[in-house]
């Protein structure tokens, strides 16, 4: 018995010393780039924006082409942490791909696209797309870069690397990624993502610039604490803006209900989620304009594969866009989740 427990012992400390290099190890090597960053901007196009001429711009979480119909996601109260198979992620894209090539929109902004992480079997899905577009520039920054995420203990998440892509058909004069403020504590923040936004400065015929932002907000953050620090920056950097008389606008996953939206006009049996967040009154900046279709969900939740009437739906993505923008329509794609947990939004826009 004193041998069995012995040798217990030795187990247990090997493991724990085992935990706490693996800890040290994505400690140190934890992705922390500096508040902004330039990013390159690839296959630049000449055509610039015209005020007063319409242009259409769509924004589109593609959920790594893992999160189709028929997946669910641990995080959400799930069982999954990854596309069922390399052949479904495959299709998964395809169908993403074809639906912005039939779409097509000027401006695309992309959230949840993989370079190389487990999730997607290392699929380059950023090539892919890209290469399959080649009426667009493309643009790309990493906001989650992670080695390994152990959980589940069963079907681990493993590698992450993944971001945002921003494509458009108009010129581009320069490109960065912003850090969004706000993390969670220590260990958890070494496997979460690590919060940007792209933007990206694009000359209009009238001597200003439009300033394009695509981000994709936290999500699961207890109580919206750290969507809360996000916002306070997105808000600080907005007053900058505002002040040089440029267009703005802002599109992705924003992770809080649109405000105008009601996610209880979709039929469903599940109650309202933790992770989704209502806005905070005081966010939106005088004059800007919320832009979403409240009659098409934009987001389902991942507790089950999709049913409609079951998951629980709503709008999280969609623009705001700055006073001097007309919004001539928005419109929300139903394509029942089909390849992603997101539908994407059009909207046409016009420079005043």
């Amino acid at each position: 018995m004193i041998k069995i427990l012995k040798w217990l012992g030795y187990l247990i400390v090997g493991f724990a010393l085992l935990f706490a290099g693996f800890l040290a190890y994505v400690t140190i090597t934890d992705y922390k780039p500096a508040e902004v960053l330039p990013l390159s901007v690839k296959n630049n196009k000449e055509q610039i924006l015209k005020k007063g001429q319409p242009f259409s711009i769509t924004t589109f979480n593609i959920g790594y082409a893992g999160l189709d119909k028929n997946e669910d996601f641990f995080m959400d109260g799930g069982t999954m942490s990854g596309s069922s198979s390399k052949k479904q992620t495959m299709t998964n894209l395809k169908g993403i791909t074809s639906f912005i090539t039939n779409e097509r929109s000027d401006i695309n902004l992309i959230q949840e696209i993989d370079k190389n992480s487990t999730r997607s079997y290392h699929i380059n899905e950023v090539n892919d797309l890209t290469k399959r577009l080649p009426d667009y520039s493309n643009t790309f920054a990493v906001n989650y870069k992670v080695p390994w995420v152990p959980v589940p203990i069963f079907h681990p998440l493993g590698s992450a690397n993944s971001g945002l892509l921003t494509l458009s058909k108009f010129k581009i004069s320069d490109s960065h990624r912003y850090k969004l403020a706000g993390q969670e504590n220590w260990p958890r923040q070494q496997f979460d993502l690590d919060r940007a936004f792209i933007e990206s400065r694009m000359p209009v015929d009238n001597g200003k610039e439009l300033v394009l932002i695509n981000l994709h907000l936290s999500a699961y953050d207890k109580g919206g604490k750290v969507r809360k620090q996000q916002l306070k920056y997105l808000s600080a950097y907005l007053n900058k803006e505002i002040q040089k008389g440029n267009y703005i606008i802002l599109g992705g996953d924003w992770n809080h209900a649109i405000p105008t939206t009601d996610p209880y006009l979709f039929p469903t049996t599940e109650k309202w989620p933790d992770w989704l967040q209502k806005f905070p009154s005081s966010f939106k900046p005088a004059g800007f304009q919320w832009v979403a279709d409240k009659t098409i969900p934009s987001t389902r939740s991942d507790d089950y594969p999709f049913k409609k009437g079951r998951n629980f739906q709503a709008v999280i993505d969609g623009f705001l866009v700055s006073p001097n923008i007309t919004v001539k329509n928005v419109k929300g794609h139903d394509l029942g989740f089909e390849n992603s947990d997101h539908n994407p939004v059009t909207a046409e826009l016009v420079l005043q």
